[in-house]
């Protein structure tokens, strides 16, 4: 009895013990597939872990345990996949920043011309505008630092103008040889993912996106209602170079072409539960003829984007094939202030493709498999063209063959323009003096450029070709450029690039964009195609 007595007065306590036990077990459990360090991992340390506390404690000189650390898990993630990163402290905000859209400076854009920086552009309404800066203006020196120096590199200018929102920055400068001190509050500046938007023809609008960033969808929304506006009935949509980014800013994008409640992609990795992103709204263009265009360095978002609409049968794709990344990163923060970008998943289109070239040989030979492309003639011949896939094949509502793996192929090929990449058409676009030059003439010709009203106007109107061309050659005369004896080929190619240039400077990169696509062969076949 006396026993049952004390059983009675000690169970309720025990209940309890039991009931704390396993909430507090639950817990870890639950905390270890997120991203604490969870029950199990609290006790069982790896022999990374155990290594490092080895160093840390009996090795014969005083080592840097970051730095030892950080080459540690870069050699690990390295051993992964090609696009799992780890970014230390140090690279993390220049990483974050491209994915941003934004970033705080002072709203200019520079160049180095004679080791001095120039002002080649001042962001309309952004601080350094509001603050007088003009196009033309030499930074002499920021903050009492002087900046006329021959060791000036990107990097080191903006070190120094770049910094926190509402902070004050002194800028002395030069302009029309006489010295001026300005003051700038920097301030939040965009960075565009558009490149150009504009209309072809009466109903056929253009537009090129660079990256996915966090304010792309916004800024595509923008330009698409703009272009709507000007009578857009049909799009060319460039994805040509672009890398991708942010896969929900490319989900969004295509809700945008397809109606109902279509599949866009699904994600699943052995560690991640399949998750599907269907349309969700009205598009703002599910009717009209769209063409897509990619090549080999459109990537990621950009192939989400493309297999979407391939599949559904929802625009034409033209150009070459794809980069062909189908993976999905998450970036995970670590305790030192450094992140590891962490490939989770896979991701497939609407008919199930995977579009991940395969990465088992390496990552040297994952990627040096885009020059392979050119030597195997891939980029110049639809034949060369073999059917890229892992063993399966697709068939879209329109009765095409698709292939997953390798990328996205186009449903009509353009070949790689070989005129475009004579080495010696590069050599001179590259060379600091061609920059100099346009730069030079543009403000010595402002006036003259101010009087044209739109890009339109200035390719039709514009014909200093052989005046540019002329001055070009005196302004380089000494340098081996051998551009002298240029074939007529070459010539054309500079002249374009020289008038493209000079519009960048009053319409910015749409304006450049759109003096380069009067003479490119891919949007050229996709306004054939629209048109038929």
């Amino acid at each position: 009895m006396m026993g049952n007595k004390k059983l009675q007065v000690w169970l309720p306590l025990i209940f309890s013990i039991v009931m704390v036990a396993g909430m507090f077990l639950g817990y870890q459990l639950n905390s270890r597939g997120g991203n604490g360090r969870g029950f199990f991992a609290a006790d069982k340390r790896g022999a990374l872990q155990e290594v490092v506390d080895l160093i840390q404690l009996r090795y014969v000189d005083s080592v840097q345990m970051d730095s030892l650390e950080g080459k540690a898990i870069r050699e690990m993630i390295n051993e992964l996949d090609p696009h799992s990163v780890y970014f230390p402290p140090v690279d993390l905000a220049a990483a974050n920043e491209e994915l941003e859209g934004s970033f705080d400076g002072i709203g200019v854009e520079f160049n180095v011309f004679n080791d001095t920086v120039n002002v080649v552009y001042v962001i309309p309404n952004g601080p350094s505008d509001k603050a007088g800066l003009q196009i033309g203006d030499k930074i002499i020196t920021v903050n009492d630092s002087a900046l006329v120096r021959k060791d000036l590199s990107s990097d080191l200018i903006k070190k120094f103008i770049k910094g926190p929102s509402g902070s004050e920055v002194a800028l002395k400068v030069m302009r029309d040889k006489q010295m001026k001190t300005v003051s700038v509050t920097r301030g939040t500046i965009p960075v565009s993912s558009i490149d150009a938007a504009y209309m072809i023809t009466n109903n056929i609008g253009y537009l090129k996106l660079n990256k996915f960033s966090k304010t792309s969808y916004e800024e595509f929304m923008a330009s698409m209602e703009a272009l709507k506006k000007k009578g857009m009935q049909h799009l060319v949509f460039d994805l040509r170079g672009n890398g991708g980014g942010l896969m929900d800013e490319a989900v969004d994008m295509a809700d945008e072409f397809l109606d109902g409640d279509k599949l866009i992609v699904y994600t699943q990795g052995v560690n991640s539960k399949k998750r599907e992103y269907r349309c969700k709204r009205p598009g703002i263009m599910e009717e009209g003829k769209v063409v897509v265009l990619v090549d080999e360095l459109s990537a990621s978002a950009s192939e989400v984007l493309a297999g979407a609409l391939q599949d559904w049968c929802r625009a034409t794709i033209v150009g070459r094939r794809t980069f062909g990344k189908g993976l999905v990163q998450e970036q995970y923060p670590l305790s030192d202030g450094s992140a590891v970008r962490l490939t989770v998943a896979r991701y497939y289109t609407p008919l199930g493709r995977s579009i991940q070239r395969s990465y088992e040989k390496g990552k040297k030979v994952y990627m040096d498999e885009l020059w392979d492309r050119f030597s195997n003639g891939e980029m110049l011949s639809a034949d060369s063209l073999k059917a890229k896939n892992n063993g399966k094949q697709y068939t879209n509502s329109c009765n095409d063959t698709l292939y997953g793996g390798d990328g996205i192929s186009p449903d009509v090929f353009v070949p790689y323009d070989t005129s475009r990449a004579i080495r010696k058409t590069f050599s001179l676009i590259s060379h600091g003096g061609f920059g100099s030059y346009v730069y030079n003439y543009y403000l010595g010709h402002k006036a003259k450029f101010d009087q044209y009203k739109s890009v339109k106007e200035y390719l039709k109107d514009y014909s200093n070709n052989n005046e540019l061309w002329d001055g070009l050659l005196k302004s380089l005369a000494g340098d081996t450029t051998g551009f002298i004896k240029a074939t007529p080929t070459e010539k054309a190619i500079i002249e374009l690039r020289l008038k493209a240039s000079l519009a960048r400077y009053k319409w910015r990169d749409s304006g450049f964009y759109e003096v380069l696509s009067s003479d490119d062969n891919v949007i050229t076949k996709a306004t054939e195609l629209i048109s038929q």
